[in-house]
């Protein structure tokens, strides 16, 4: 699982990317410490891809190549890190604000990179309490060493797989007083199983053992069906594990919830204040519903 959240101009690589390149896979002088035998850096990695997209530091020649040849076909995709990460500031800092959300459960938080879940929800509310999950080794190191609970809450990460969301739950529960409302937090994160229904039916296990008054914060990858450039974007992205979706089949992500307003939108337009300068972000899409 994988996502990332902060904001952060993006820096272009160097260098020119052709259709015909060949990705090695081989780590390059520049690339961090190697690391152990459990991380794979011979085929890119969507936690990778996306910080190097953020213009972070924690990726690998591979993950730089594949993210390269993405931004050759659609340049405009590198603004989707920042107004992603401005969709989640925006919509966790209303739900611990105005709704008075005060515990978050944020699985697939990515590569610690900017204002992560804990720190805006502690700014409006110290006392919140974030459970982050995660089962990629790179993540966790990073989340555990980096996020840091203010003294009235508390922050915890765990390592656990949303293909088993009933786990996810019953460790979330040491945390988290699951008689209170909860902020489910998948962004990024749905785009990783291939397979709609089973996505759909980890939703709703995941929403179920939430109590009513609890919240879905939903964002990620759309294309609409049968374009040049959608096939173009999915062929690209599943090739580190991603898969896009129309924007009908995440809204059926929210069905049987209250949609906050303004709905299921371009996370640029979520919320957004005048004076945004924030583009349309392509290929996402976002949304935030309440359990009745």
């Amino acid at each position: 699982m994988t996502r990332g959240h902060g904001a952060a101009t993006f820096h272009p690589p160097t260098g020119s990317i052709h259709a015909g390149d060949s990705f090695t896979g081989i780590p390059s002088a520049d690339d961090p410490p190697y690391p152990p035998r459990t991380f794979d850096t011979t085929r890119p990695h969507p936690a990778r891809v996306r910080n190097y997209l953020r213009g972070g530091k924690d990726h690998f020649r591979v993950d730089r190549e594949h993210a390269d040849r993405i931004i050759f076909a659609f340049p405009d995709i590198v603004d989707v890190p920042r107004v992603s990460a401005r969709f989640l500031n925006r919509a966790v800092t209303h739900l611990a604000g105005e709704a008075g959300v005060r515990q978050f459960l944020d699985i697939g938080p990515g590569l610690a990179f900017g204002y992560a879940t804990h720190q805006i929800a502690q700014m409006a509310a110290p006392a919140s309490r974030v459970v982050y999950v995660d089962n990629d080794p790179l993540v966790l190191t990073h989340a555990r060493a980096l996020f840091v609970s203010a003294p009235e809450g508390a922050v915890v990460c765990l390592d656990g797989d949303v293909h088993d969301p009933a786990a996810i739950i019953t460790q979330a529960a040491e945390t988290l007083d699951l008689t209170a409302p909860v902020a489910l937090i998948l962004t990024a994160v749905l785009g990783l199983i291939a397979d709609l229904d089973e996505a759909r039916t980890i939703t709703r296990t995941l929403l179920d053992a939430l109590p009513s008054g609890s919240y879905l914060v939903l964002e990620d990858g759309a294309t609409e069906p049968d374009t040049e450039q959608a096939r173009a974007v999915r062929a690209l992205s599943e090739n580190h594990g991603y898969h896009y979706r129309t924007t009908q089949e995440i809204i059926g992500f929210f069905d049987g919830l209250d949609l906050v307003e303004p709905g299921v939108v371009s996370p640029a337009h979520w919320r957004d204040s005048p004076g945004d300068d924030d583009p349309q972000a392509p290929f996402e899409i976002c949304g935030v519903g309440r359990t009745s």
